[in-house]
């Protein structure tokens, strides 16, 4: 029985966690989706943007019951004092689309979903307007998913690009199915080399963003994995 569903957008951001996770291919209301199970936990790669995101997650729910929806992914940092490879587990979920707000218990800071990658600019427009500490794509679609049916929610993020970054025109090779076009980015950057140092450190960022992830999750998920343990034993004793 499948108690976690994680949700993130790309292999990339979670591979070194998934890399010994056994690989599942179902279909869901015609699309097939690539699944990662290990244990009581399903991780599922659903696309960039706000509508992969909650098709992946509904696939997810219907596919394997879970209890327990954990957003999870890189966020571009709001906050000035946010670096790479910090961990940032919001207590509040904005989205930009509606204004929708989506409390969550025990964590710290704002968290907003916006729909498009953010600049530099843009990210200083964010911060002024909502206080928020970090910006992706996708967590509010998760958590309205999962507050649909129900189902508990979490969401933790890593930065993978800081306040003052501006991420290289990357929008434009994100397909309305939420997969990045990887080899037309490249061919794109190889003939603009005032692009390439800034490519370089997109990389180098983003490669430190996914063992920090792969780090706090697995810290997490062995918690919650000892958690469900303990109250199994319990209840085994309870029925004896």
């Amino acid at each position: 029985m499948c108690k976690t569903v994680i949700v993130a957008a790309l292999e990339r951001e979670v591979g070194p966690l998934i890399k010994n996770w056994k690989r599942l291919r179902r279909e869901h209301e015609g699309r097939t989706f690539n699944f990662f199970e290990h244990d009581n936990k399903v991780l599922i790669c659903g696309g960039i943007g706000a509508e992969s995101a909650r098709r992946a997650t509904e696939a997810a729910i219907a596919l394997f019951n879970p209890t327990l929806i954990k957003s999870v992914g890189f966020a571009g940092a709001l906050d000035p004092t946010l670096r790479v490879g910090d961990a940032f587990s919001p207590s509040l979920i904005l989205d930009a689309r509606d204004g929708s707000r989506i409390p969550l218990e025990g964590r710290e800071g704002t968290l907003i979903t916006f729909m498009e990658v953010a600049g530099v600019a843009q990210k200083a427009k964010l911060a002024q307007a909502y206080g928020a500490r970090a910006v992706d794509m996708e967590s509010a679609a998760v958590a309205s998913a999962a507050a649909a049916h129900g189902l508990s929610f979490t969401a933790t993020k890593v930065i993978s690009d800081e306040f003052d970054f501006e991420i290289p025109g990357m929008a434009a090779f994100i397909t309305t199915e939420g997969q990045f076009r990887t080899s037309s980015f490249v061919l794109f950057t190889a003939v603009r080399p005032w692009l390439w140092n800034r490519v370089a450190i997109l990389a180098r960022n983003s490669a430190q963003a996914a063992r920090a992830l792969t780090a706090n999750l697995k810290s997490e998920l062995d918690f919650t994995t000892k958690l469900h343990n303990k109250d199994q034993l319990s209840g085994a004793e309870a029925r004896k």
